[in-house]
C-alpha cells in the first residue's frame, strides 16, 4: 500500500488535467498514489486520465455521477489507501517538493492533523499573476481559521488519515461511504471542513514555509457570485454555531467583517466598484477588528474600492496594484 494518496476531483477538466497530473507525477517523494475522481464529466477527463495512467501506474481512475466538489473529494477519500491524504483540484499544480515536505512535517510532529503551505496564484495560461497566499503558519486556533482561513484553498492541505476519520460521518441518505466534506455545500465546503476540524478535534493545524501550490485563478468575474458566496458562508456559520455557541458569540462579527472585506477585494479585481464599496461598508459595520488588526490591508481595500467605483478604467489597474502591494 502506498503511504500517501493524492486525490484529484475532476469535472470537465480536460483542458488543465494533463498539466495537473504531470505536476503530481513529478513529486520527489515516491511512495504515493494519485486517485482521480471523474465527477460525471462529459468531456475527455476520463480518457486523458487513463492515458496518463499508462505512463504512471500510480494513477487510478474512479468514476461517479456528478456529486460536486465535496462529493468527489469524499469518494476519493473512500478509495484512497494512504495514511497521508492530500488534495489537488484538477486545475491546480503542486510543486515537486510539496508532498515530501508535508509527509516529513506530519511524521515529525504527531499532533498535526492538517499540514499546509502558501500558494502562488497563476492565471489560465499557468503564468504567475504576481499574487500569492502567504498565511499564518503556526499557533493556529479555531479563531484564526474562522477569520482568515490560513489553509487558503482546497489544493493546499495534506491530512493525516486519522484526522479525516475524526471528521467523518454518514448521513441517513448515504449508503456507500462516509462524508468528510459536507456535500450539501457547493461553496465554503473547504472552510467548513477546516473549521469543524478545529472546533471538534484536538488535531493541530500547522503550515510550512514556502509557496508549494500553484492555485489557478480563472478570470475576475466574481461580482455576480458575491451574494451566493456570502450566503454559503452564512450557512456554514449557521451549521457550525451549535457546536460552540460561546466561540461564535466571541468571533462571529469579526469573522464576518473579514469575509466581507475579502469579497470586496475580489469585487475590486472584477472591476465592480459599487459592489466593493457596499461590501467594505458592511464589513466595518459588522466589526472594526480587521481595521484594528490589519490596518494597512483594510485601508487599502477601502481606498481601492472607492477608486474603482469613482473612476474605473485606467485607475482600476492602480487599484489592483494597491491591493497587490497589501496582499491578504
Amino acid at each position: 500500500m502506498p503511504y500517501a494518496s493524492i486525490i484529484v476531483p475532476a469535472y470537465n477538466a480536460a483542458r488543465t488535467l494533463p498539466e495537473t497530473l504531470g505536476s503530481l507525477s513529478a513529486q520527489f517523494y515516491r511512495d504515493y498514489e494519485i486517485v482521480v475522481v471523474d465527477d460525471g464529466s462529459t468531456d475527455d477527463t476520463a480518457t486523458l486520465t487513463e492515458a496518463h495512467a499508462l505512463r504512471d501506474r500510480r494513477i487510478r481512475l474512479v468514476r461517479q455521477v456528478n456529486r460536486g466538489l465535496a462529493g468527489a473529494r469524499n469518494t476519493g477519500i473512500a478509495a484512497a489507501t494512504g495514511e497521508v491524504v492530500g488534495f489537488c483540484d484538477a486545475d491546480d499544480l503542486w510543486r515537486p517538493e510539496k508532498l515530501a515536505q508535508h509527509v516529513g512535517h506530519l511524521e515529525s510532529i504527531p499532533e498535526i492533523g492538517l499540514s499546509f503551505a502558501g500558494s502562488r496564484l497563476i492565471d489560465g495560461a499557468s503564468r504567475d499573476t504576481g499574487h500569492a497566499q502567504r498565511p499564518r503558519l503556526r499557533h493556529i486556533s479555531a479563531a484564526h481559521v474562522f477569520k482568515r482561513n490560513p489553509v487558503g484553498n482546497g489544493s493546499a492541505p495534506v491530512f493525516r488519515r486519522a484526522a479525516l476519520e475524526a471528521l467523518a460521518w454518514r448521513p441517513a441518505t448515504e449508503t456507500r461511504r462516509d462524508w468528510v466534506f459536507d456535500e450539501t455545500f457547493r461553496q465554503s465546503e473547504d472552510i467548513e471542513c477546516w473549521l469543524r476540524l478545529a472546533l471538534t478535534t484536538d488535531w493541530v493545524i500547522e503550515g510550512l514555509p514556502g509557496l508549494l501550490t500553484d492555485y489557478r485563478v480563472h478570470g475576475v468575474g466574481l461580482s455576480a457570485n458575491v451574494t451566493a458566496q456570502l450566503a454559503s458562508w452564512e450557512r456554514m456559520v449557521t451549521k457550525l454555531r451549535p457546536l460552540s455557541p460561546d466561540f461564535f458569540a466571541r468571533h462571529e462579527a469579526a469573522a464576518r467583517a473579514y469575509q466581507l472585506r475579502y469579497l470586496a477585494r475580489r469585487a475590486v479585481s472584477a472591476g465592480d466598484g459599487a459592489t466593493a464599496v457596499r461590501l467594505v461598508g458592511e464589513a466595518f459595520a459588522s466589526s472594526v477588528r480587521p481595521l484594528l488588526e490589519e490596518p494597512v490591508r483594510s485601508l487599502t481595500t477601502i481606498g481601492a474600492a472607492h477608486l474603482t467605483a469613482r473612476f474605473g478604467g485606467a485607475p482600476l489597474r492602480l487599484a489592483r496594484s494597491v491591493l497587490t502591494a497589501a496582499r491578504g
